[in-house]
């Protein structure tokens, strides 16, 4: 009875939502996904053979963002849900465990890369959650949802396969971009400072140095002490960091002062490190975020 009652809430809920299917229009399957940097590689796999809701805003912070009564209801009805999973969604968990609890299909990437610990910092040791700035790791997200999206009624396995293949082919290029361009950086010169440690991945594929970061936890939560500062700072000296990098969607009030407190002439640069922007923001895709943030490292660090 129960059952039914959250049944009948939640497609209430997605009616109400925008781009779910009306009274009289072929129904698609729902798919559920947490961040929007999830939300853009899944609709690529999926294509039109299913109607995607993304529950993260662009510009929004993976790490504090909420969902509505409605969004909740829909994750707990989805024909298949989307997380990134390892702690990322710390405001959403609650709705992502009930959801599971209720035999919701589930897709939690962190649960199909090769997880890389935290090197440093108050979060060091724990597992980093963010996989997507390694696009390796984003082929593995890939074939996880395919893998899922195959079991759903409504979906055509030969359609969703050459949707796959076709996005694997474009992570393969944009890796081979990256590569590209960081290899033209001095080895030297490959040390990243950033608001908190979001690049553990890009530095284990790409043989980059992490100096550290102003925040010095896994999570845009966290506050960093005075001494965190003049501690990072110090390191900023030692490195020759010709550069810090400091989110897009975030004040980098911080950074500034960290910049002024290192007594060196270091530059400060935006980059989209964990949301995508609207569609004139300058990363309304994963693959856009992913060659700007590459153009951006590379000619803050060859400088």
């Amino acid at each position: 009875m129960r059952r039914a009652v959250v049944l009948a809430l939640a497609a209430a809920a997605a009616l109400a939502l925008p781009g779910c299917s009306q009274p009289g229009t072929p129904e698609k399957p729902q798919v559920v996904v947490t961040t929007n940097i999830l939300g853009d590689v899944t609709k690529e796999v999926l294509g039109d053979q299913a109607e995607v809701t993304t529950l993260m805003q662009p510009n929004a912070d993976p790490h504090s963002f909420e969902i509505s009564a409605q969004q909740a209801a829909l994750v707990g009805s989805a024909d298949l849900v989307v997380s990134n999973g390892l702690g990322l969604e710390e405001g959403l968990q609650q709705h992502l465990d009930r959801a599971a609890k209720a035999g919701a299909p589930m897709v939690a990437a962190g649960e199909v890369v090769d997880v890389v610990p935290y090197s440093s910092g108050d979060a060091q040791g724990a597992p980093d959650p963010h996989f997507w700035t390694d696009p390796a790791a984003m082929i593995d997200v890939v074939d996880a949802v395919e893998n899922a999206a195959r079991d759903i009624k409504g979906i055509d396995p030969t359609q969703l396969a050459a949707n796959a293949a076709a996005y694997r082919n474009q992570l393969n290029q944009l890796n081979t971009e990256m590569t590209s361009a960081f290899a033209a950086i001095p080895k030297e010169r490959r040390a990243l400072v950033t608001n908190h440690h979001v690049f553990g991945y890009l530095a284990k594929r790409f043989d980059f140095q992490v100096v550290g970061a102003v925040v010095p936890g896994g999570t845009t939560l966290a506050a960093p002490s005075a001494a965190d500062l003049r501690q990072l700072s110090e390191a900023i000296r030692s490195a020759g960091v010709p550069t810090i990098f400091a989110d897009s969607s975030q004040p980098d009030r911080l950074v500034q002062v960290l910049a002024s407190e290192a007594g060196v002439n270091v530059q400060v640069a935006e980059l989209f490190t964990e949301s995508l922007t609207g569609p004139d923001g300058g990363a309304a895709s994963y693959l856009d975020m992913m060659r700007a943030n590459t153009d951006r490292i590379a000619s803050g660090l060859k400088a």
